[in-house]
């Protein structure tokens, strides 16, 4: 049987989730995307209230949530900032991997390390010369007796100055490939990390994002997640849980940019009376209002599977893809709603348009997603 109707349980987590977006990021926002600055405090808050870590089992000290849940959480904090909203839900991805293949000694430690205070953990695969390409990857781990020593650069770690772990994942046998990329968990504390400027950001800049080095960093060999060689198993199966996150933060943006639009619609006023009256403003605002519906759709199905244990490739593909480029085009029909106001940092919907433009990009290009749709699609 299929409903769309949410539990009364889901629907008091995202009243929760909204109000503490109303009363916590909405008013701040502005000011960490002109400074940059670290929301560590609003970090804290949505720690206190449970929505960071929900889908951490609860035998770690988790919410014990399900994805769904995940996606109705993340589209609330994402209408309020999507860079403020990374901070918070920057977890989600570096869990699962943890989840998926680590032993229950470390899943304990790291797992409860996040649980038990306010801490955060990144993840680290894209290197400045590989991306989207993540097979190609050059950081070596060389087995060392009982240790692996990591040598290499990562790129676009997201949260790398305030993580207290790694998820890494480098070449264990150049030789193979794909197949000879293996993961791991690396303290943040290991000696021979450094980590580099926070980057200056287009978009989400709340967030930090940083390159890191990593100079023969000594790990326990029994911080190898599953065997030597999973890793780019496990990276692949990481995205397909963590995907449709990309894609509810994507009708969150694109959320608050159709409300924004309709807000301002009704009140300038042109050619005598408000512009939502006039027809071609009519029409840019149903289209921004139906690329919300049916993304949000698209996610919730995604996660969905995720919870019902099946396998999701080539939904959250979709939803990751269509969601991403929905919140890019509705941003840009907000602008184009606020005409010459729309430019200006006076205004929201700027900032809007420049946090959407990350969401094609991170998690694998929209390019990538397309080419996983077509292989699935076409039996490949």
């Amino acid at each position: 049987m299929i409903g769309f109707d949410l539990s009364d349980e889901q629907l008091a987590l995202r009243e929760m989730t909204e109000r503490f977006v109303r009363e916590e990021i909405v008013p701040k926002a502005a000011h960490h995307d002109a400074t940059g600055e670290y929301p560590r405090e609003i970090g804290r808050k949505a720690f206190e209230l449970g929505l960071m870590n929900i889908t951490v089992p609860e035998d770690y000290g988790g919410g014990g949530l399900g994805h769904l849940e995940e996606a109705i959480v993340t589209e609330e904090l994402c209408y309020g900032c999507a860079g403020i909203a990374i901070c918070i839900t920057v977890n989600n991805l570096a869990t699962v991997p943890l989840a998926i293949a680590g032993s229950e000694a470390l899943k304990k430690r790291y797992l409860g390390m996040l649980t038990s205070d306010h801490a955060t953990a990144s993840y680290c695969l894209s290197e400045p010369d590989a991306g989207s390409d993540a097979a190609a990857i050059a950081t070596t781990a060389q087995r060392k007796g009982d240790r692996y020593v990591i040598s290499g650069s990562k790129a676009w770690v997201t949260g790398g100055p305030q993580a207290r772990w790694f998820v890494l994942f480098a070449k264990t046998d150049r030789s193979l490939g794909s197949k000879g990329v293996s993961a791991f968990i690396v303290p943040a504390d290991s000696p021979g990390i450094r980590i580099g400027k926070k980057e200056d950001m287009m978009g989400q800049r709340a967030s930090s994002t940083v390159f890191i080095d990593f100079e023969e960093v000594a790990v326990p060999a029994d911080h190898l997640l599953g065997a030597e060689g999973d890793g780019f198993r496990i990276a692949m199966k990481t995205f397909d849980r963590t995907r449709p996150g990309i894609a509810a933060g994507a009708v969150g943006v694109a959320r608050r940019a159709t409300d924004e639009a309709i807000r301002y619609a009704k009140e300038r006023k042109a050619f005598g009376k408000p512009i939502s009256e006039h027809q071609a403003v009519q029409f840019l605002i149903a289209d921004m209002y139906k690329e919300c519906a049916a993304a949000r759709l698209l996610t919730w199905h995604a996660a969905w599977k995720i919870d019902r244990g099946e396998r999701n490739t080539l939904e959250c593909s979709i939803a990751k893809c269509f969601g991403a480029d929905a919140a890019m085009r509705v941003t840009t029909d907000a602008v184009q709603v606020f005409g010459g106001y729309g430019y200006s940092k006076e205004f929201p919907v700027e900032k809007l348009m420049r946090d959407a433009k990350v969401l094609q990009i991170y998690e694998g290009t929209n390019q990538i997603q397309r080419l996983i749709i077509a292989r699935q699609v076409l039996g490949s």
